[in-house]
């Protein structure tokens, strides 16, 4: 994969151009004398999540309102993930669940877009068999957008902008975010590392990345306007500026945006374990503002799996890493994904999963039994473990880390942790530590948005209990 390929931009002209497109469907339903509203849903991950609010940008750039839920929304649009096989089952039920809303919102229109809309199989499905869906659009065609939805709402026919392409960088889209506290910033799309269980590359395309003054002008603004917790995405943000050749590789951009005044955290996600390294902790040690906290997925402790996953390290080299990012920041809070099952894995090559997980004591695992993915090379391999097997040996995985995240969070007991408040849980407070771990609280909902310290009191698996220090 030629990793200096150029990457497209879109032109302002053709941003122009679906800018346009989003006043005159403003204008459609103004001389309707109506306020249409939209419902966006969305599965997955964080970059998914990022695109949504584009999406909902766009949206309201074309005069839609938001809904909570999909009966009664003039457009409903489904942002989907295919990683793995039983999220593509969830997004297909509750496509199907729409044929109610339709029929009694004949108007309404559908569409499904995300990673699944990468997929030829699931548009020629889509085609087929769930003709009250009125549009598909990839990853690569968000921003047509208001084109896609013009085109519909003027001529009452299907439109599919699926087409496969490398892909490009939008700059500037409208986005309506969440909440005012966390933002996600994209900085770059795609991904070159083919591991051989993932679809994300035929699906999101190769990596691209975002020219670092865009990237550093949009952090600027969102501290401006007082956010507080800025999360960096990228499928694999070490592999930032790889395309660019200005000679700026994530950690040097990690540090300008450190060096932005104000109080804010700044964290990102995935890190791949090929290419991190010392000069990317030695950044986050360096910079109070960066976040003590790093995702580092290792998938699997063993030699030969990783190597039949295409990852292109191997147990030592991942254990190297960890080891320098402890010794650079002694609070670090690191944690992983673990893939259970891959095709071919044996018993005793799973036992070498559950002795890295103890050598490093990550604070907590996001964790899978394998699911194939059509289209990519693991797929095809021959898998003799049972289903039984795997999941016994997942059983066997999640208890291991839930002894260990709750050993580690027994830790923090007695001690004095500075976090972000940042919503409610029934009658408690929510905030997360720098480290990203989620503490409860007693205090006033007017706390919300606030930097505070508090003292650990309790704890349990998955979270701390605190009180606020006076």
């Amino acid at each position: 994969m030629n990793e200096n390929r150029k990457t497209p931009v879109i032109s302002q002209e053709q941003l122009d151009q679906q800018y346009a497109l989003c006043a005159r469907v403003a204008e459609y339903w103004r001389s309707r004398g109506q306020s249409p509203v939209a419902y966006v849903e969305t599965y997955g991950c964080q970059q998914n999540e990022a695109d949504s609010e584009r999406i909902r940008g766009l949206l309201s750039q074309c005069g839609y309102g938001f809904a909570q839920e999909a009966e009664g929304a003039d457009v409903v649009i489904m942002n989907t993930c295919a990683i793995r096989e039983h999220a593509e089952q969830r997004v297909f039920g509750n496509l199907g669940a729409l044929t109610h809303t339709k029929r009694r919102h004949p108007g309404q229109k559908i569409f499904l877009c995300g990673c699944m809309a990468g997929q030829t199989v699931v548009t020629d499905r889509i085609k087929k068999s769930y003709p009250h869906v009125d549009g598909v659009f990839s990853t690569h065609h968000l921003w047509q957008l208001p084109e896609l939805l013009y085109r519909v709402l003027t001529t009452g026919k299907r439109t599919f902008f699926i087409e496969d392409e490398a892909g490009s960088v939008a700059e500037g889209l409208p986005v309506r975010r969440d909440n005012n506290l966390k933002a996600w910033v994209s900085i770059m799309y795609g991904c070159n590392n083919f591991c051989t269980y993932c679809i994300v590359p035929y699906v999101r395309g190769r990596e691209r990345s975002r020219e670092p003054e865009e990237i550093l002008a949009e952090c600027r603004d969102l501290v401006a306007q007082g956010y507080k917790d800025i999360t960096l995405l990228g499928q694999n943000v070490n592999s930032y500026g790889k395309d660019l050749g200005k000679g700026v590789d994530f950690a040097d951009l990690l540090e300008q945006i450190a060096q932005i005044p104000g109080d804010f955290l700044i964290r990102f996600m995935t890190s791949h374990p090929r290419d991190a390294g010392p000069k990317l902790f030695d950044v986050m040690a360096k910079y109070p503002r960066i976040a003590k906290q790093l995702h580092l997925p290792v998938q699997c402790g063993n030699d030969r799996v990783l190597k039949a996953m295409n990852r292109h390290y191997d147990r030592a080299k991942y254990l190297e890493l960890v080891r320098y990012a402890k010794e650079k920041m002694p609070g670090l809070v690191l944690t992983s994904d673990i893939i259970v099952g891959f095709p071919g894995e044996t018993e005793q090559e799973f036992e070498d999963t559950l002795s890295l997980i103890e050598e490093v004591g990550y604070d907590a695992l996001f964790t899978f039994i394998y699911s194939p993915r059509p289209g990519t090379p693991a797929a095809e391999l021959p898998d003799p473990a049972t289903k039984a097997e795997k999941n016994t040996w997942f059983d066997r995985l999640c208890a291991l880390q839930n002894s260990i995240s709750e050993k580690r969070h027994k830790a923090y007991i007695g001690t004095n942790c500075r976090v972000l408040i940042d919503g409610t849980d029934g009658d408690l407070l929510t905030a997360r530590t720098e480290g990203g771990r989620l503490v409860r609280l007693a205090g006033s909902p007017d706390l919300i948005g606030q930097f505070r310290h508090v003292t650990i009191t309790g704890s349990n698996t998955w979270s701390l209990i605190g009180d606020l220090n006076e």
